[in-house]
Parts: structure tokens; sequence; C-alpha cells
């Protein structure tokens, strides 16, 4: 396996402010963006994407008060790959609860900038994934952010590279099969607790809910009650697990059988 790895030393990375936790499977790699604009010099200035790894790893640690930077591994235009956290250890950009289902890997685009994932950018991601499957035993999901998580990350081009399969660039993939339609259409809202969320959607997946044998109360409210029984679908099904009913988790639930 070939991968242009910088190693932490080599990007001149912070010390980590405590322990990794360890980490030694996942289903496998979700894909993230920086969130904000990127400046397109970055292109052809290698030491624009030295910069900016330090800048992201500096706000983590001051600012949202991480160990360290939040990705395990980073992915920039010259398709080259900063060693984040690593393999073997808990991201923690996923979302709570959710890092230990994923590793976290950063393609340098943001919504602002440089916003098109180049050729470089997808190569090193997927050169991470493959790392990470070497290294730290992530399995063979590549997802988004976005997956289980409210949030654009990783936004709209890079999302839709991975919905087509995650294809290396140039590579003729063959097109997946598209997915079915479920029996009952996601509402278009996130049902979530706290606060309590009342409407015919939470009454309709409470019902769904308790066709398939989970013990709830169908009053159309999405209470504490709801969110357990949601946590318990999720785990079943092997989604992630944060008691949100979002797209995935709607659809996996009205699935035509």
């Amino acid at each position: 396996m070939a991968i242009d790895l910088v190693s932490r030393a080599e990007w001149g990375a912070r010390p980590p402010r405590g322990s990794y936790s360890s980490l030694s499977s996942t289903r496998g790699v979700k894909v993230h963006y920086t969130g904000g604009r990127v400046d397109p010099g970055i292109v052809g200035d290698h030491a624009k994407c030295v910069a900016m790894v330090k800048s992201i790893q500096s706000f983590h640690i001051d600012g949202n008060g991480w160990i360290d930077i939040g990705y395990s591994m980073v992915a920039c235009p010259h398709r080259k790959v900063f060693v984040g956290r690593g393999p073997g250890h808990l991201p923690a950009a996923n979302g709570p609860g959710l890092n230990s289902g994923h590793y976290a890997v950063l393609g340098l685009v943001g919504n602002a900038g440089l916003v098109q994932p180049t050729d470089g950018i997808l190569h090193a991601i997927l050169d991470a994934v493959e790392y990470l499957r070497a290294k730290g035993g992530a399995g063979k999901e590549i997802k988004g952010h976005r997956d289980g998580y409210s949030t654009d990350c990783p936004g709209d081009p890079l999302y839709a590279w991975i919905k087509k399969g995650a294809p290396r660039p140039g590579a003729t993939q063959p097109q997946p099969d598209p997915e079915p339609e479920p029996a009952q259409k996601w509402p278009g809202r996130l049902l979530r607790y706290p606060p309590v969320m009342r409407g015919d959607d939470v009454r309709t997946w409470q019902a769904r809910m308790k066709e398939l044998g989970y013990d709830i109360v169908v009053d159309g409210a999405y209470g504490p009650d709801s969110r357990d029984v949601c946590r318990r679908f999720q785990k079943d099904r092997r989604l992630d697990v944060d008691g949100i009913v979002g797209p995935i988790t709607w659809n996996a639930a009205f699935a035509k059988s």
C-alpha cells in the first residue's frame, strides 16, 4: 500500500494534552471538511497545507478543549496524508457517542474558496482509508460526517462523491444499485429529545416502532422513552446510536421488506 504520510513531527504537531482512548476496530471511516473558507492557494503551495493543519489542531485544543486535533488523518491536494490522532486512537470529530464507530478523515476543502475536492484530495482520502484499514482495524464503510449527525459536513461535493461509492479518480466504477424507496417518506425534520417534540410524524414513527416489536407508547410526543427506543433500534440495525430519528434511521425503520 503506497501512501505519502506526513508525520506529526514533520508537520510540527503539538503534543496531545492527555492520553488517547484506544480504538482497535471500527465500522469504517467518516469523511469531513473544514466547514470554513479554504484558501485555493493551498493547491499550489504545500506549506499552506501544513499551516492549515497546525491551525486546525490549535483550534481544537485551545478552542474546543480537546486533547489534540480531532481527526485521525488529514488529506491535502498534494496527495499527502497528515497523521492526526492516527490509527488505534479514538477521534473526536464525529460527534458525541459516534467516535468509536468510525475513524475521522478530513479533506482540506471548505464551504468557500476551495470547495470542490481535487483528484489529489480524493486519492489522499482513500489512501488514508486504506491505511486505517491496514493499521487500525477500520471497517469497510466510507460515510460522510452528516450520516447520523445533524451537520452539512463534509459539504455537498464530497458527499456526492461518497454516495457514488467513493471511487478513485479516473477509475471505472460499477454503478451502485439505487436504494429502494422507503414505504413511508421521511417527513423532513429530525426527531430528537430534549425538548419534547410533538406531531403526526412522531406518531407515525412510534407506530412503526410498535409494529416492529418495540415497547413504546404511540402518543405523538417524542420524549425520553421514544429516544431510548430509537437508540435500541439503531443499535439493533447497526446504525450510529444517537437517539435522533434522521433520514437514515427513518428509512431503516420503513424499509420495504
